[in-house]
């Protein structure tokens, strides 16, 4: 017994030496290079920095350039600050028809957007109520197809069905196109959103005895309300903005729309161009107002429906 017990301890002692010397001779753990991440975080940065400057120096020349005056925006240097700073031309704008173009746009945007919304959130319930059926595929297919109609294309055809309704030269001819194109893409986002809304919820309120449209406007609409607010801003930026229907189905001053009311301020021999940056400037400040004030349910919004 003593001698296996001896044994045993030896064995224990040689096995131990031999883990420290393998401890001892073992070599020490390579250290990651510390350059590539030092390269990846410079290079990162640098393309930060550089899309920070594509994206505020338009905007800096736009308001600095607002502030001068013609004779020194053709002497001045273009990203100088202006060596005599002046609101004339904010004036000469607003002295214009300036109200009369911006409370055309309200009026084409809001119009447009109301349409486009209330169409499509029907449309989406509807195919997301009744997924699974051939109507529903069908439907939401011809809706995604209309994403891949380019506006330009189909001027023509428009131009002739505003002509034969008698709605040209007027406000109504840029609603009613503006919000089919704005249909796809905004039928499209609420299906995704309401895809995610429970089923479970639409159940409990068929068991309490509500039709489709107590669905629709009780359960369905207060949920999609962070989708609804993308979709409107979405679809008011890209009607706010618009240039071809405005051009191509009016030609009245009094029906103008701000993009389009930015080329009257081209003259015989020249354009007067610190006009155009200050009638620029203040045609977006009610877009960045929409913006700055919906900004939490557009976020929302946009991270909406893509969980499943």
């Amino acid at each position: 017994m003593s001698t296996t017990v001896t044994d045993t301890r030896t064995s224990t002692s040689t096995a131990e030496r031999q883990e420290t010397n393998t401890r001892r001779t073992a070599p020490d753990p390579v250290r990651p290079n510390p350059v590539p991440g030092v390269l990846r975080r410079t290079l990162t940065g640098g393309a930060a920095l550089f899309w920070t400057a594509v994206v505020v120096v338009p905007i800096y020349w736009l308001v600095v350039t607002s502030l001068r005056s013609q004779s020194d925006f053709t002497s001045d240097s273009p990203l100088a600050l202006p060596s005599h700073p002046t609101l004339d031309s904010y004036r000469t704008v607003l002295d214009g028809d300036f109200t009369t173009y911006l409370l055309n746009s309200v009026i084409v945007t809001v119009g447009t957007v109301v349409i486009a919304v209330a169409v499509a959130l029907m449309a989406a319930f509807s195919i997301v109520r009744n997924a699974g059926t051939r109507f529903s595929r069908v439907s939401f297919r011809l809706f995604l197809l209309g994403l891949a109609i380019p506006l330009q294309a189909v001027i023509i055809p428009v131009y002739l069905l505003i002509i034969r309704m008698h709605l040209y030269d007027s406000l109504l001819a840029i609603v009613l196109p503006s919000a089919a194109f704005a249909l796809p893409i905004t039928v499209m986002i609420l299906v995704s959103f309401l895809r995610d809304v429970p089923r479970s919820l639409f159940e409990a309120m068929i068991v309490d005895g509500a039709g489709d449209w107590r669905m629709l406007w009780s359960l369905a609409a207060p949920l999609a309300r962070p989708a609804l607010m993308t979709v409107a801003v979405y679809d008011g930026l890209q009607v706010w903005n618009g240039f071809l229907f405005p051009l191509i189905l009016t030609q009245s001053g009094d029906k103008a729309v701000l993009p389009l009311a930015l080329t009257l301020f081209r003259g015989q021999f020249g354009i007067d161009v610190p006009a155009t940056m200050a009638a620029v400037v203040l045609s977006t400040l009610p877009m960045l107002a929409l913006f700055i004030l919906a900004r939490r349910q557009l976020v929302a919004g946009l991270t909406a429906g893509f969980s499943k």
